[in-house]
């Protein structure tokens, strides 16, 4: 007679749980440390790094390099000790898939149901609205060089236009489907980040160069209030509210492959971020407007060669189409274990109707805002501050501290107990300055604006 096993409470807590619609079809683990690299590297390297010398001028330069520099070591700190954790799980058994699973299983069922659940969803989701009204006014911008009747169009009906291209890009089946795509992406941010870039330097240096003044301006408080909403800019712009979803697309096992993958991202994070605004706001100072892009116009004319011009926007134009599909996997995921059987074929009849139905009308709603309101940049600063700063800054030190409980007299864990008050205190400040320019900047807001 065989002898009996009986199961412990740990081997039970070990046995894999079954799989949902949304993990199991939109959350495929069948990527390389690679393909990981390449999600990252969208997520985090999108057009809104040409925001970044603008911050700059909110700041100065010895405040604003730091910022820049301290954010990219903090995030890559932080997003490894996520992938530690992620690993942890992993081995005991209990792979975590999604950022709500992690908070339920380290800090209880209410964190992910009611804290990090609904904070993701709001970024991811802002984040595709953003992309939509980023790409419609780069798709306007290419539209006004190019044509010889450039006001026989407005801002929404290229919201429109771009809206039609994420339709179709949103019915990709599930992440680990978009590897190619985000290869492009990663090629694509490298040569607009370029462009910029030289154009900056080509502008700086020429006779028609502005005149260049690196002092703040306004007010004594207004310095201070832009300085903490530079800062929400600078976090935002190095945000990823997804690592547990990327990390869920590498196929088993998974030690080591994230490391790699940050790796990666970080090659062109700092080749990227670091050149675009430090030579943009050489370049034009305080003057540096809201994305370097429009500094290279003055008064409707170019400073550098239209097919530069055409090329550049061209570049973030795609580039953000693709952004904008990453983005969305977090809706889709939840959609999907809401809507979809999981226990049929994923492109059986049954589930490729409403997949059809709900990816098709995310988009939809998204893309109306965005045309609505052109003014969401503003919107989704706050957005940031809220979004980014807790799930990229806040929660992995956090994480870290409740799982693999450091001796509470080392440096590893006073450091990341440090990073938490910092960036909480943060948070909150940049918070107050995203909601203070949002009230400044109200009365210049109107539905479906052609800015």
């Amino acid at each position: 007679m065989e002898p009996v096993v009986v199961a412990t409470e740990e081997d039970e807590a070990n046995i894999p749980k079954k799989l949902d619609a949304g993990a199991l079809f939109v959350l495929k683990s069948r990527g390389s440390w690679l393909h990981c690299g390449y999600h990252l590297t969208t997520t985090i390297v999108a057009p809104a790094l040409l925001i970044l010398p603008y911050a700059l001028s909110l700041m100065g330069w010895f405040a604003g390099v730091i910022c820049l520099t301290v954010s990219a070591l903090v995030t890559f700190y932080s997003y490894n000790l996520l992938s530690l954790v992620l690993e942890h799980h992993a081995h005991l058994g209990q792979r975590q898939l999604r950022f709500r699973d992690m908070a339920r299983d380290i800090l209880g069922p209410r964190w992910g149901r009611y804290f990090v659940g609904p904070i993701q969803f709001g970024l991811c989701y802002g984040a595709v609205i953003a992309c939509i009204l980023l790409g419609g006014q780069s798709l306007k911008y290419i539209f006004l060089l190019s044509s010889s009747r450039p006001e026989t169009m407005k801002l929404y009906q290229f919201v429109i236009i771009f809206g039609v291209l994420m339709l179709v890009l949103a019915q990709i089946p599930s992440f680990h489907s978009l590897r190619h795509l985000n290869l492009v992406s990663l090629v694509l941010s490298l040569a607009y980040s370029a462009c910029a870039t030289a154009g900056s330097i080509y502008i700086g240096n020429s006779m028609n160069a502005p005149r260049k003044d690196y002092s703040l301006n306004g007010s004594k408080q207004n310095r201070i209030f832009g300085s903490f909403n530079a800062i929400s800019i600078i976090a935002t712009t190095y945000g990823n509210g997804i690592i547990p979803e990327i990390q869920a697309t590498i196929a088993p096992p998974v030690k080591g492959k994230m490391f790699k993958g940050l790796c990666v991202c970080y090659a062109v994070v700092l080749s990227t971020f670091f050149s675009v605004a430090i030579s943009g706001y050489w370049a034009f100072g305080n003057q540096a407007k809201g994305t370097i892009l429009l500094n290279f116009l003055v008064d409707e004319k170019p400073l550098l060669p239209t097919w530069v011009l055409l090329m550049t926007n061209v570049f973030t134009f795609l580039q953000v189409a693709a952004v904008s599909v990453v983005n969305l996997q977090p809706t889709n995921e939840v959609l999907e274990r809401k809507f979809v059987n999981a226990k049929i074929d994923q492109f059986s009849f049954r589930n490729v109707v409403p997949r059809l139905v709900y990816r098709s009308s995310s988009v939809v709603i998204a893309t109306t805002v965005a045309a609505m309101f052109p003014f969401f940049g503003d919107i989704n600063a706050l957005i940031g501050a809220f979004g980014c700063i807790p799930l990229d800054f806040i929660l992995p030190v956090v994480f870290y501290n409740v799982v693999f409980k450091p001796s509470k007299y080392s440096l590893l864990f006073w450091g990341n107990t440090i990073i938490a008050s910092i960036f909480s205190a943060l948070g909150v400040l940049g918070a107050i300055s995203s909601i203070r320019q949002i009230i400044l900047d109200a009365n210049t807001y109107s539905l479906f604006a052609n800015v």
